[in-house]
Formats: structure tokens, sequence, C-alpha cells
């Protein structure tokens, strides 16, 4: 029996379109991987019973990660992040619950968040667990993975630097740079810093750096490139775009540039 996956991505989309505009590059994301792992499902015999609490040992859910269990990956990351501080909120926890609801049937998504409390309570090694994803996954979708780890962090209204640590710790693990990385936070910290952030160069950079840096990006991710694609992935890229150059505008009217 399969747990249609297929029919994830329009939800997902959904989801996210209400928390923030980088959700449609996570629905492409998210997409792209279920479709690959469609034939790796989840084997359903372990939602049967799901009315009984069951606890397993970490070993069981790192075994479900080496089965392309996505969703497991997701709250075995999303675990990490919210333990980071110390203390688990309701915010953050309400978040992961709100996405998993809107993603599954509520059968499979009550079982999905029993395991979730149980893996809460688990200890695992998080450069095994991105080993395992960084094998399944190219880097792009590891990128955006980081982008739904920073809207668990920021749930409560805040990201403290403990769960900055851990984030930024599971984004070397993927092989992410720091250059990216940073591009990635900008999204989410309007700080001075950011706009340049946002075009990867730093804020000692001269006008010329500036305007080739801009050139740059806007080719690279102008929503022409996406014409090929759905509806939902130009519209993420067109946001991306937007961002792009915003953040050039406010950097040329900052340094008067011509």
């Amino acid at each position: 029996m399969s747990i249609g996956i297929g029919g994830l991505i329009g939800g997902i989309l959904g989801f996210f379109a209400t928390r923030s505009f980088f959700g449609a590059f996570l629905g492409y994301f998210i997409g792209s991987t279920f479709d690959r792992f469609n034939s790796n499902n989840v084997n359903t015999n372990s939602f049967r019973n799901s009315n009984r609490s069951t606890s397993y040992d970490a070993s069981y859910y790192s075994q479900r990660l080496t089965q392309s269990d996505f969703a497991t990956a997701l709250l075995v990351l999303s675990a990490a992040v919210m333990k980071a501080d110390g203390k688990i909120l309701k915010s953050e926890l309400d978040y992961v619950k709100q996405f998993f609801k809107q993603q599954f049937s509520a059968h499979i998504s009550a079982k999905y968040i029993r395991d979730f409390k149980d893996i809460l309570r688990k200890d695992f090694v998080l450069s095994d667990v991105c080993q395992t994803i960084n094998g399944s996954m190219p880097i792009r979708q590891r990128s955006l993975l980081i982008q739904y780890l920073f809207g668990i962090a920021q749930a409560d209204g805040l990201v403290s630097d403990s769960e900055m640590k851990v984030i930024r710790k599971i984004a070397s693990y993927f092989r992410i740079s720091n250059v990216e990385f940073e591009q990635i936070k900008s999204l989410f910290y309007k700080d001075v810093s950011s706009f340049y952030k946002v075009l990867g160069i730093e804020e000692s950079a001269t006008n010329d750096e500036i305007k080739k840096a801009y050139r740059k990006m806007a080719v690279k991710h102008h929503p022409d490139k996406f014409s090929q694609l759905g509806e939902e992935q130009q519209i993420a890229a067109k946001n991306k775009f937007q961002k792009i150059q915003e953040a050039y505008e406010h950097i040329k009217k900052e340094r008067a540039i011509k």
C-alpha cells in the first residue's frame, strides 16, 4: 500500500505558502525527492497498531534512514535543532506537527508525530545521519533542507545561537559552502550585512565587485531559466530573483552606486 507520496507536493507548497516564500523551493525539493524514493516508501506494516505508544532505540530510526525514509530524516534533523538550546518549545513542536498533518493522512501523520516524540528522547550521530542523506540527495536539495530547519528554529520568533550552531554543523556535514550557508541564513535575517550575503560578497567589496556579483546572481537565478518547470517552481524562482534585486537596490542606494 502506497503512502501517496506523489500527492504531497501540493500540500507542502500550500503549507509553506502561508509561512514564508521559501516554501516553493522546499516544495520542489521534497516533491522531487519523494518522487525519486517512491519505490522505497516506508513499509506500511510499521504503521499498523499505531494507536499503541511505542518506544524504539536510535538504531531503529537509523535503519529507516537507510531505507530512504525521507520523513524520518526530517524528524531526526528537526529534533536536533529543537533540542539545541536545551528546551523543546511548543511553538516548534506545533510547527513540525502542522507540517506532517498537511502532508499525510490523519492515520500516518499521527504515527509520525508519535515517532517524533520518541525521536526527541533519542540521541543520534548527526554526521552519520547527514552522510546517509548525502548519499540520496543532491546538494541543491540538501541546501533547501537547511531552509526548512531555519523555519523550525524561527517558529518561536527567534533563532538562538545554539540552534544556529547546530544548523551550521548540519550544513557542513551536507558539504554546503560557508558562502551558500550565509546566503540561506540571510533569507531569514534582515540586518545590514544580509544584503551583501544575498549576493555572496563581503561588505568590503568594491562597487565593481558588487556589480559583477549582482550580474552573476541575476543570470544564475533569472526566472527564464525555470520556464520549463511547474508553476510553483516558477513562482519560487521569481521570489528568489526579487530578493537578489532588492539586495542590490539597497546596496546601490547605500553606496550611491550609479
